[in-house]
């Protein structure tokens, strides 16, 4: 069973650069020590998701690092990953029937303590939260305060993550009301591959400030 100190760091989401370009720059994350990778490829044909899906669980498995895959069951059932559910993605507990007890599952709660409180009672792993900051993934996303934060943090043994805007240079508030996972897009994939490690590393030391 997840725990709320189970699961903390660093959780990179794909984006929707092309794969040849993507692919190398998940390999610099996972050399540099991100806690979770999600695979979350919108635009990309269905008929490509399962091989690149599977390219990255390669990459994954080398680095140790679990894989998560957004909102499609079937195919975190194929590959026995983790997955990650919207808000209307599909039923949780039936997600926790089919990849069983030890998956990781996480739901999305946007900034809904009630929405929490039913992930937590279906058997999430961790619960969402979002945007922290306008985001240029989900530019229309409703966002989240800080005492919401606080709360969920008091109310759940759970992980809680937080997602929206998030950069290592406007994360330092979210350090004290108890945040676990960090999900980041664009402030580490837009980064050149030259300076994934040190930009990582940045975020390490502005979640962790005790990293010297």
């Amino acid at each position: 069973m997840t725990t709320k100190h189970s699961l903390q760091g660093l959780y990179l989401i794909t984006n929707e650069d092309d794969f040849v370009v993507l692919r190398p720059k998940l390999e610099a994350a996972l050399q540099s020590g991100i806690t979770l990778l999600q695979y979350r490829r919108k635009q990309t044909p269905k008929f490509q998701q399962e091989q690149e899906a599977r390219d990255i669980l390669a990459l994954c498995n080398q680095y140790h690092v679990p894989l998560i895959i957004n909102d499609d069951l079937a195919l975190a059932e194929k590959l026995s990953c983790g997955l990650h559910l919207g808000q209307g993605d599909g039923s949780l507990i039936e997600a926790r029937a089919r990849l069983g007890a030890n998956a990781i599952i996480g739901r999305t709660c946007h900034d809904s303590l009630s929405m929490a409180k039913q992930a937590a009672e279906e058997g999430a792993s961790y619960l969402a939260f979002g945007a922290v900051y306008p985001s240029t993934t989900k530019p229309n996303a409703q966002q989240v305060s800080l005492e919401v934060l606080a709360t969920a943090s008091e109310l759940f043994d759970l992980p809680i993550c937080a997602i929206g805007g998030l950069t290592a240079e406007n994360v330092t508030p979210l350090n004290v009301v108890g945040i676990n996972l960090y999900a980041v897009v664009s402030d580490i994939l837009d980064s050149p591959i030259c300076e994934m490690s040190s930009r990582i590393l940045l975020w390490k030391k502005a979640i962790n400030p005790c990293i010297v």
